[in-house]
């Protein structure tokens, strides 16, 4: 990896890649997203401060866990003066993401529960299938959409002949 020099203060697009191990691609990304900034000099090349760094990690760490782009980015302008989120702000936010993360394994494994049940009878059919249709409650009405299907024969009570 290489090593800046003290006196560096901006980085060229190409070193901040370098230092934190995200794409340029990406690093654009995050910027059009107002994740990180960059300021333009005289040649219409960016320059990122020295914290883009530790704004590039921890977006990437909130990232890894499935935290949202968009919750990100409200959780770094909640940062006082946008200042760079410290090891603070990370225990904070990570506490209130934590919940989330659990509902969703939650949410997960029940799938992954139902799924293993459907793989495991060997049918996937649309008919009798536990997953695709439980019960099979609306199969005994016959064929067709049943949900979608209107009975027009039937008089609406909100009408005026009804």
């Amino acid at each position: 990896m290489p090593q800046l020099p003290f006196k560096v203060h901006e980085l060229t697009v190409g070193q901040l890649s370098a230092r934190s191990g995200a794409a340029v691609s990406a690093l654009h990304f995050y910027e059009s997203k107002g994740l990180i900034s960059s300021t333009r000099t005289a040649g219409n090349q960016r320059r990122y401060t020295r914290d883009a760094l530790r704004r590039v990690a921890f977006v990437r760490a909130a990232q890894r866990v499935g935290i949202p782009l968009a919750v990100i980015r409200d959780a770094l302008a909640e940062l006082p003066d946008e200042r760079t989120p410290n090891r603070d702000d990370w225990a904070r936010l990570s506490q209130v993401w934590r919940s989330e993360l659990d509902e969703r394994i939650s949410q997960l494994v029940e799938l992954r529960d139902r799924l293993t049940d459907c793989i495991g009878c060997g049918c996937l059919s649309l008919q009798t299938c536990a997953l695709s249709n439980p019960y099979d409650n609306l199969g005994e009405q016959g064929p067709g959409a049943r949900r979608l299907r209107v009975d027009r024969s039937a008089k609406d009570p909100g009408s005026a002949d009804g």
